[in-house]
């Protein structure tokens, strides 16, 4: 099982950018993928979930209305656009496999990619 997390980068407040979790190793449309991130010195938070088929989508209240979660199925791809970037945005973030979206646990994640809000 393979799950890596591409796109990150350095960024000013408020711009924009565009995550991909390119993932192999078992059968994608079977999970539902979740995103979460980690600061320096903080808890891991989930961001954001989609659910198997893409029809439920969930976000963390914090970026509710800037980030918004996709997936493309043929392309076993998961992506995370996020706009209006704020330095509490700064953080590894990854992707990972749930059963469904409400479940508290992930299975698999992978490396993660950096994303730093500076001006």
């Amino acid at each position: 099982v393979q799950l890596q997390a591409s796109g990150g980068g350095l960024v000013q407040p408020g711009g924009s950018l565009r995550l991909s979790c390119a993932a192999s190793g078992f059968t994608f449309n079977d999970y539902a993928i979740g995103w979460f991130r980690q600061a320096p010195g903080k808890e891991r938070e989930g961001v954001s979930c989609i659910s198997d088929n893409g029809g439920s989508t969930h976000y963390v209240r914090s970026v509710k209305g800037r980030f918004t979660i996709s997936r493309d199925n043929a392309k076993n791809t998961v992506y995370l656009q996020m706009n209006s970037l704020k330095p509490e945005d700064t953080a590894v973030y990854y992707c990972a496999t749930k059963v469904y979206c409400g479940y508290p646990n992930y299975e698999w994640s992978g490396q993660g990619t950096l994303v730093t809000v500076s001006s």
